[in-house]
């Protein structure tokens, strides 16, 4: 009997829009955008839930920290570092769930976490994002 209804509730679970999407392929920074820069169809579906991105770590802003950016290509420097810049498509604002052990600016990562959408102002260090991982963690892809 529980089996049986096990089974019969599985193509609702499949199918259900609110669901993780951390267990499938990794999301690339792109996807999570239209050409306009509005977030896309994939991160509104995905707000509110955990989803997995494929990326790099950024040099981080502050030694000991559950924050650090993740960017689509290697970047030796701040990505986001001049004023009066648009923000950029390719970025992705984490926050860890535990002090963020650097990885080099080379090394693909893959990080795991909610996504909140809109804009926030980070009250330690100041710095704006409008998308974000938090409770995440990461590893070497």
């Amino acid at each position: 009997m529980i089996r049986r209804t096990l089974l019969a509730a599985l193509p609702a679970l499949v199918l259900s829009p609110r669901l993780s999407f951390a267990a499938e392929e990794p999301v690339k920074l792109r996807d999570l955008y239209n050409k306009d820069l509005s977030f896309s169809d994939l991160a509104l579906a995905a707000e509110g839930g955990r989803l997995t991105v494929a990326g790099f770590m950024a040099p981080p802003l502050k030694a000991d920290s559950v924050f650090f950016v993740l960017t689509k290509t290697p970047m030796a420097v701040c990505p986001f570092c001049e004023p009066g810049m648009p923000w950029p498509d390719d970025i992705l604002a984490v926050y860890a769930k535990r002090v963020v052990d650097v990885i080099p600016f080379n090394v693909p990562i893959t990080v795991t976490g909610v996504l909140e959408l809109g804009d926030a102002v980070d009250p330690e260090l100041g710095f704006y994002s409008k998308v974000r991982l938090t409770d995440a963690t990461f590893a070497r892809a």
